[in-house]
């Protein structure tokens, strides 16, 4: 694979197992014990982006260079229903809520992931702020680090995404631009569900369904979101440098775009006030800003492979950590 095919944007007991888990009292560093000697890989989580499939062969040959770099690694590749047409129609209408719900039973019940001490994780494009709101609100099995591919994580005000002849994803649209703050549309189209206009943060802190309050915007704040991303070993953040698709690409980064004016993460109240706890990531050296050359969702095997080498593998494989952040854009 030399490059990872476009992947569009708009990529009872378990249940009260992963609240108990996901409790703050519960969240404790990561840690092998002094006599674990396993040096199996940690198996990854990958969440694929708007418009695409679990099944999807440019996903699963992730999968594959995953395995190939840590022999061994299992992979599991999150899924919202076993038909891959549904599922990629799940990626364009449902309530995001309840798909993170389904999600995180399904990790807290599978028979390989529920026992392992950690999980890594990989989420492309929608699919990275999907996998941090795992992080955030039930984190069971807990991952270790979490790498986010042109992810929204500061939400957009615009996709081009759709092909000339997808009318599903042409339908998703023309729902956004109409009726976005409508209850509706809140609980029925995921990307309606991270939609953030900083012109009008009045309308999505008081409507939107899912990112206002995973990015604990609101003033009531939850703490456990915050205890749960500061636990993490990495958060690494990759903005694809010549990204058309999501608008603005910077969401990448929590960057704040409004009109010309940009402001970095670190300027911005959402880390000065550590509301999900990146500050205290970035202060233990776990916070990484990363670039990628291309469109969004055009990957190297290259960038790939020395991603998962850097931060994937046994759990007690040494933590080579930077001094420095590289800088933002």
């Amino acid at each position: 694979m030399a490059i990872l095919p476009r992947l569009p944007v708009f990529l009872t007991v378990a249940s009260t197992l992963r609240s108990v888990l996901a409790s703050p009292a519960s969240q404790i560093p990561i840690a092998p014990s002094s006599d674990d000697v396993d040096d199996t890989p940690l198996p990854i989580v990958i969440w694929h982006g708007l418009g695409d499939t679990f099944s999807a062969e440019g996903l699963q040959s992730v999968g594959e260079l995953a395995e190939k770099v840590n022999p061994g690694t299992f992979i599991y590749y999150v899924r919202l229903d076993e038909s891959a047409s549904n599922d990629r129609t799940a990626t364009f209408y449902g309530n995001v809520t309840q798909q993170l719900e389904k999600v995180c039973d399904d990790l807290a019940s599978h028979p390989i992931l529920s026992t392992a001490p950690a999980v890594d994780a990989v989420g492309f494009s929608q699919g990275g702020q999907f996998l941090r709101g795992y992080v955030e609100r039930c984190n069971f099995p807990p991952v270790r680090s979490l790498l986010t591919f042109g992810s929204q994580h500061n939400g957009i005000v615009d996709y081009k995404a759709c092909s000339a002849a997808d009318w599903l994803c042409k339908g998703a649209m023309a729902l956004l631009h109409g009726n976005t703050w409508s209850s509706w549309v809140q609980s029925r189209l995921v990307p309606a569900q991270y939609f953030r206009d900083p012109a009008d943060l009045d309308s999505y802190l008081e409507y939107s369904n899912f990112l206002a309050d995973i990015n604990n915007e609101r003033e009531l704040k939850n703490e456990t979101y915050a205890k749960n991303i500061a636990n993490l070993e990495n958060l690494v953040l990759y903005v694809f440098e010549d990204d058309t698709t999501v608008i603005p690409k910077e969401t990448a980064w929590f960057e704040e775009v409004n009109g010309i004016e940009v402001t970095p993460l670190r300027a911005r109240s959402i880390y000065t006030e550590d509301w999900i706890g990146l500050k205290t990531l970035d202060r233990k050296g776990g916070l990484k800003f990363k670039t990628t050359p291309g469109d969004h969702m055009q990957l190297s095997d290259d960038v790939l492979e020395n991603a998962f080498t850097e931060f994937f593998g046994p759990l007690k494989k040494s933590d080579n950590k930077d001094d420095q952040a590289p800088s933002e854009l």
